[in-house]
């Protein structure tokens, strides 16, 4: 499952779905954030700063995301260590929020690209072992969300035990291909 980025709809991560599963073995989905916020296209969350969403969005997309994973997951009869979610920006807060809140079924593992571990009031992350494995991948360049982002969220991950396939590359704020070719390597699934 992969979650799009600020302004951009389900469509806009569609392409990675070929790149990480090019022989179409896995279902693949990718959900529109429900919110339409300026300058247009679809939104996980309303800006509250880089690192910290703003929370009564966050929370009500969060909720949202988080019945709708559950209700697919149920529906299609898959067990939460075949899932792997993933993300490229406000997806990738959308990923790490829903692969490590605080009572939060653990998926296989987490993919996120050029973005951050949101600190948002009255969430809170299970960083408790055993954590899945996760890929983060950030421009050295990023313009948006700066690299120092990334490295903090590998920091905290890997000092919780987790198992980080990371990766910088010199761009701005947008997806490497080689590492997409890297990650799909590494799926555990």
């Amino acid at each position: 499952m992969l979650f799009h980025g600020r302004g951009a709809d389900e469509h806009d991560l569609f392409p990675l779905l070929d790149a990480f599963d090019p022989d179409r073995r896995l279902l693949g989905v990718t959900p529109r954030g429900p919110l339409s916020l300026p300058p247009g296209g679809a939104h996980w969350y309303a800006l509250g700063g880089i690192g910290t969403p703003e929370p009564r969005t966050f929370q009500s997309s969060y909720a949202a995301a988080s019945e709708w994973l559950d209700g697919f997951v149920a529906e299609h009869g898959l067990s939460w260590d075949k899932v792997v979610l993933g993300g490229f920006s406000q997806g990738g807060v959308m990923t790490y929020s829903l692969g490590l809140g605080a009572g939060r079924p653990r998926p296989a593992a987490l993919i996120a690209l050029s973005s951050f571990v949101p600190t948002v009031e009255s969430f809170e992350l299970d960083l408790s072992p055993p954590l899945p494995p996760v890929a983060i991948g950030h421009g050295t360049l990023d313009n948006v969300i700066g690299v120092e982002w990334g490295r903090r969220a590998r920091a905290l991950l890997e000092q919780s035990g987790a198992h980080v396939l990371y990766r910088e590359t010199p761009m701005l704020h947008q997806i490497d291909p080689d590492f997409v070719r890297q990650i799909a390597a590494w799926l555990p699934v």
